[in-house]
């Protein structure tokens, strides 16, 4: 066989919706067939959808998760083959596999041999480890399959170039980072080059938790070219031609896309995180708490793009230390996105608990504990919002908060999810000015203003901390890069500053241990990425 119509398919597939899942690619199968593919290939897990974590260990699942494997073989009987990513059993061993559906049956069963035990993946806890995969057969052609990882570890393709493989199949669950799709191009790169074969690479695209998968699907030649270029950000089907000519595979077909610059990749990342979070959830929508400030901004603009202003709900909590300027800004914002904004005053509230807890107080002057009991009287409304009509509660701390505790536990860290949880301060308003090039949904004094909890009378952020551009480069030496504080501080900043900075974050894993989840952005967020201990006398 010297040609091949080869179909790839980057899809939004939810983890444990097998059924779904199922319906989704038997559409996709169908349609690749309509146009008389050879053969569509998918992503990593598609089948149970990634990552799949701890329901692997579930022997009900595994059993439905393996009859889906059967009933999609039996729509290959004459129709186009599909190389799908899954679950497969052994006796007691489970694995990542991907399978070779063709001709009505399972033709082949292909293991992930590298299993990913860094950052947020945790595979060795919940997969067997086999052996290297060797090339497999399809329909004349020797096809060497990759699940992810092992492209990665750069062993694996010259392996499968040497045992004859002609084409190199990645079925990938590669979730966006900083400057991943770079990364995956030069891995990519290097893969061809030492195996001297093209490689078709497919991702998929979702939100799941706190991960989102950008898509992004590319064909590299042998020389290393890109031949085709999939779309980022939206779920896409391709159909590439191929042939062979003098003992190698070439992608006939041509097709780029334009790679997104940093502030697309993080606007879009939350939309579609945000999105998935609470359609796949089933929550009828979301309700924000509005301050008047940046954060509580920028979080219902992105929030009016991914679900919608009619699932969006706002509401401002004003207390006796709100000024009216806070007022106007929330209002013109609310304006600006055409969603109704509501106002539930609780000065009432801070006083009556204040008169509650006075002889208990008596004789203390007060403090940061009446400023937190305002922030937690918020949180009290904005969850019985919650329960009364089923919207999620968004939090709206970014990371330079989470990272030096610059939130209250139970106040306004209290909700089920934070799209700016893996960002910092200075992002925030780099990605509220990019918003408004686009479309004006942010007030211009919102962004402008200087930052304040307005918690106590004329309170700044800069009372507490340092400028958020000094803060933001500290902490990203401190977490990202794992700088010590004598090396931050060569950087030009005073030891005591960079100490000050480091022990806010240390002293501030227990209340991050107990924040809701957001999307991952960076190399290094908080949560099952970053693992410090809570109880630890280590100075950073």
């Amino acid at each position: 066989m010297n040609k091949l119509k080869i179909a790839t398919a980057q899809a939004n597939f939810s983890v444990g919706d097998l059924q779904g899942n199922f319906e989704k690619i038997s559409k996709l199968q169908k349609d690749a067939s309509s146009k008389n593919a050879d053969l569509l290939i998918l992503s990593e897990m598609a089948i149970t959808g990634y990552p799949p974590e701890d329901l692997v260990l579930r022997p009900d699942f595994q059993d439905k998760a393996i009859k889906i494997v059967h009933d999609l073989a039996a729509l290959t009987k004459k129709d186009t083959a599909i190389l799908v990513g899954g679950l497969w059993r052994e006796g007691d061993k489970i694995y990542n596999a991907a399978f070779l559906l063709d001709n009505g049956k399972i033709e082949h069963v292909i293991c992930k041999h590298d299993l990913p035990n860094y950052g947020v993946f945790d595979e060795k806890r919940v997969f067997a480890t086999p052996p290297i995969p060797s090339p497999v057969e399809f329909r004349g052609v020797k096809l060497g399959i990759m699940i992810c990882e092992d492209m990665w570890n750069l062993k694996t393709a010259p392996r499968l170039s040497k045992e004859g493989a002609e084409i190199l199949i990645s079925l990938n669950a590669s979730p966006l980072e900083t400057n991943k799709q770079n990364r995956r191009v030069q891995t990519a790169t290097i893969t061809v080059k030492d195996s001297k074969i093209p490689l078709i690479y497919v991702n998929q695209i979702n939100g799941q938790d706190d991960l989102v998968f950008d898509g992004g699907s590319f064909i590299m030649e042998a020389n290393t070219d890109i031949a085709f270029q999939q779309p980022f950000w939206r779920e896409d089907i391709a159909f590439t031609n191929w042939k062979k000519k003098d003992d190698i595979w070439t992608c006939e077909s041509k097709q780029k896309s334009e790679l997104p610059d940093k502030m697309t990749n993080i606007y879009e990342a939350l939309r579609l995180g945000l999105r998935d979070y609470v359609n796949k959830n089933g929550f009828p929508g979301v309700v924000i708490g509005m301050s008047g400030g940046i954060d509580s901004a920028l979080t219902a603009a992105i929030a009016t793009e991914a679900l919608g202003k009619d699932k969006v709900r706002l509401v401002m909590l004003p207390s006796k230390y709100t000024s009216k300027e806070s007022l106007d800004d929330a209002k013109e914002c609310a304006d600006l996105l055409g969603i109704k904004i509501e106002s539930i005053p609780i000065s009432e509230s801070v006083t009556t608990l204040e008169q509650t807890l006075a002889d208990t107080f008596s004789g203390k002057d007060p403090d940061l504990t009446e400023e937190n009991m305002q922030s937690r009287i918020r949180g009290l409304i904005l969850m019985a919002i919650s329960n009364k009509f089923g919207h999620m509660v968004l939090t709206t701390g970014n990371k330079s908060e989470m990272a030096v505790g610059y939130a209250t536990l139970y106040g306004d860290m209290c909700g089920g999810y934070n799209i700016l949880k893996d960002i910092y301060k200075t992002e925030v308003f780099e990605l509220a000015k990019w918003i408004n090039k686009r479309k004006k949904a942010i007030p211009d004094n919102i962004i402008s203003k200087p930052p304040s909890a307005e918690l106590r009378p004329d309170q700044k952020d800069e009372d507490s901390l340092p400028p958020y551009d000094v803060l933001d480069d500290i902490l990203i030496r401190l977490i990202e890069k794992r700088h010590s504080s004598k090396q931050i501080a060569e950087h030009g900043y005073p030891i005591e500053l960079v100490e000050k900075v480091a022990n806010l974050v240390r002293f501030s894993e227990y209340k991050r241990r107990q924040s809701p989840p957001g999307v991952k952005l960076t190399d290094l967020a908080f949560g099952r990425d970053r693992r410090y201990p809570i109880t630890s006398s280590y100075a950073l």
